[in-house]
This record gives structure tokens, sequence and C-alpha cells, in this order.
């Protein structure tokens, strides 16, 4: 795969009288969905689509193609074409489009595959048969190598934020709050197990890439925020000691992260979930719980 900023990955498409823009919004109110909701759903960072719908940043080529497979339209209608409908050729059945579409049936694939192979012993060949198409239609919706993984990053970062906020609103107080993201973030189900470790390879890669390394940062500064807000919200209900919310969320993460490690590097017998839940835990009520 050739290496490609995430950001620059890709042509852009010129839309000087915002025609593009007006035909994307017209599949989101197809959709019936908001925009945030449509980002997730084609794999792309909010502010970016709120940008691009503002007028100050211009789609990449494989974005439109993304926002027409999720919103059922012709990419070239999208472009500017007049409005067609979709056919297979005669005598050939109509091909059949994955659950959630095609870019996040890849961005699955390219989680699980990351998770028990590495990003680097990942091929696009692999991703493909894994999702039953060809190398051309997984570079045709991600052109780039950090595209791609931006996209599988931003999935998981998607995943976590639903299930965080299922839990958050559930908390009778913000020490319950906090001990749900604990749980959240202890690798004991498969499905943690394959996030934590498509997160290991983003460190390892934003060591190496600018691009990846700016999605690492919003990754972390998002992260620490929540945590940071949920102690605020905890020492104002005195229920957590008068800490530094910053500087603590610091900590805790950094804790959260070693432990992570450890737990997916060494074997069973060793650090596992439950001791890693274990210290957390210790923390909470040594460093943060009031007397």
């Amino acid at each position: 795969m050739k290496d490609a900023p995430a950001e620059d990955s890709g042509a852009r498409i010129t839309d000087e009288a915002g025609d593009v823009t007006d035909r994307v919004r017209q599949v989101i109110a197809r959709l019936g969905c908001s925009q945030r909701e449509f980002a997730r759903r084609i794999v792309m960072d909010p502010s970016k689509l709120s940008r691009s719908l503002g007028g100050t940043r211009r789609f990449a080529l494989a974005e439109i193609v993304r926002i027409a497979d999720i919103g059922g339209v012709d990419t070239g209608w999208l472009l500017g074409a007049p409005e067609r409908p979709t056919a297979a050729a005669p005598g050939r059945e109509p091909a059949a489009v994955p659950e959630g579409g095609r870019p996040l049936q890849i961005v699955r694939e390219t989680v699980r595959l990351i998770a028990e192979h590495g990003f680097h012993g990942v091929r696009v060949a692999d991703i493909a048969a894994a999702c039953g198409t060809s190398p051309a239609a997984v570079h045709y919706h991600f052109p780039g190598r950090d595209e791609l993984l931006e996209a599988a990053v931003r999935w998981c970062m998607d995943e976590d934020t639903a299930r965080r906020a299922a839990g958050l609103a559930e908390a009778p107080d913000a020490r319950a709050e906090l001990l749900h993201l604990i749980a959240l973030q202890t690798p004991r189900s498969e499905q943690q197990r394959r996030q934590w470790l498509v997160w290991l390879d983003l460190w390892a890669q934003a060591a190496r890439s600018t691009a990846v390394g700016r999605l690492h940062e919003h990754y972390y500064r998002q992260w620490r925020a929540t945590v940071a807000d949920v102690l605020r919200r905890g020492i104002d209900q005195g229920v957590f000691r008068p800490v530094d919310p910053e500087f603590t969320a610091l900590r805790l993460t950094a804790l959260i992260d070693g432990l992570a490690t450890q737990v997916l590097a060494t074997a069973p017998d060793s650090t596992g979930p439950d001791t890693m839940h274990a210290a957390l835990l210790a923390f909470v009520e040594s460093e943060l719980t009031a007397g």
C-alpha cells in the first residue's frame, strides 16, 4: 500500500458553486440522521465533514465515493451529473451490499486483521479477501495506508464513545461514571482486546507519521478531557478529593495504558485483566475518593 497523509490522501473535488456540498446535504437529509451520525457512517472526522459542508475544506474523491455508497446514490450525481438509478449489467444480479455499506465493512475487517496480525502484517489483498471484494475496491474507498489506519482508529473511537455515553447516562454519580470508564478500558472481551491491539499499532505508527501522530494527539486530547470532566463533576459532588483534574486525568490514563499493555503482552497467568482492574480501583480509592 502507498503511504499517504490522512488529511491529504486522494484527489480533491473542486466545488466552487457549492453543488457537491448541496447534494451531500440532500443525501444526509434523505437518510434522516444527524451530521455527526452521518460522519460516523462514512468513517470521517465530524469536524472534516463540517468544514467540507461549510466550504472551508474540499471533499476528497474517496470521501465522495463513501458518501455515495452509504447514501445509495450514484457517484457521478454527487459530482454534478443528472440523477439516474444505478443498475446491474444485463444478465447480472446487483451486487449484494454489505450491512452498513462497503466502507464500514472494510473498516471492521481492517480492525480485525490489525488485531490479529499487526498493521504492517496486513495487506490490502487480505482486507479485500475478507470483504469478498477486490484490492481496487479497497483503494477506491481508502487510497492510502494512513487513511485506512485513521478509519480503523476512528471506528474504534466511535464505538468507545457510544459505550461510554450509554454508561455515563445511567451512572448515579461521578464515581460510578469513572468506574464505568475504567471497566470499558479493561481488555476482557474479544472486542476490547482487538481495540487495544489497534491502539498499540497506532502508537507505533504515530511515532513515524505526522498525519497519524495528529490522529493520536486528537484521540488522547478527547479521552483525557472526558476523564477530567468526570473528575470535575466528582469534586463538585463531593465524591472526589479536590485534585487537579487535568493532571490527575493524565496520570490515570497513563496508568491505564501501561497496565493494558502489560495485560496484552504478558502470559495469562501474569498480569491479567482482573489484576489491572484491581490496580485501577486501588488508584481511585487511594488518590481520589473523598474521606
